[in-house]
């Protein structure tokens, strides 16, 4: 997976910026809720339409929610609600973010963009969704093809290049295929 392997290669960095980050007195929660609150003017650019500014600043939230872990790591405070509070903070950050691009197209007479935009939600929702309840019957699920971190990547570039039509018709594709896929992998792993 993508998001792996970026892990892999920013775990300095993001090591890095934890530790002073956390020198500076900011718990990993404090972190989460700014990470959230950072999408607050990516909805708003997207709803007024400018798209390349929206990109831009989705990625700056994106790396501030990237590090709430790292922190947690770094100062030896994670704790399970830590880990439910950045699972909910994802959520509401997707859903914050395309209700901005809704908000424009609804204005602005995207009707193919705002179905589109339902399709991706729900599948992003059932990609978080496939994978809580097989963690709450013991299997681990982090298959399939669009994690966030590759949807977030995938709407950057899409804002950012003014090819929002595009990123919106694969989004709205691959998170319910990956959805499927998480369904397929549970059902493979309870059959054996």
């Amino acid at each position: 997976m993508l998001s792996d392997k970026f892990r892999e290669w920013t775990y300095g960095i993001r090591a890095s910026i934890a530790r002073l980050l956390g020198s500076l007195g900011i718990s990993p929660n404090a972190l989460t809720i700014l990470g959230y609150l950072l999408n607050l003017p990516v909805m708003y650019a997207l709803a007024t339409g400018h798209m390349p500014l929206g990109g831009i600043l989705l990625a700056i939230a994106s790396v501030f929610d990237s590090l709430d872990g790292s922190l947690a790591r770094e100062m030896g405070r994670v704790t399970i609600f830590g880990a439910f509070l950045d699972s909910v903070a994802d959520r509401f950050s997707e859903g914050t973010v395309l209700l901005g691009l809704l908000l424009w197209y609804l204005q602005n007479g995207g009707r193919t963009e705002i179905i589109l935009i339902y399709a991706a939600i729900f599948g992003s929702l059932m990609v978080s969704y496939t994978r809580a309840r097989a963690e709450g019957v013991g299997i681990e699920c982090k298959e399939g093809l669009l994690t966030r971190f590759e949807r977030v990547i995938l709407l950057v570039a899409g804002l950012i290049l003014q090819q929002v039509h595009l990123a919106l018709w694969v989004l709205a594709i691959l998170t319910n295929i990956t959805a499927l896929q998480r369904v397929y992998h549970v059902w493979r792993t309870t059959s054996r």
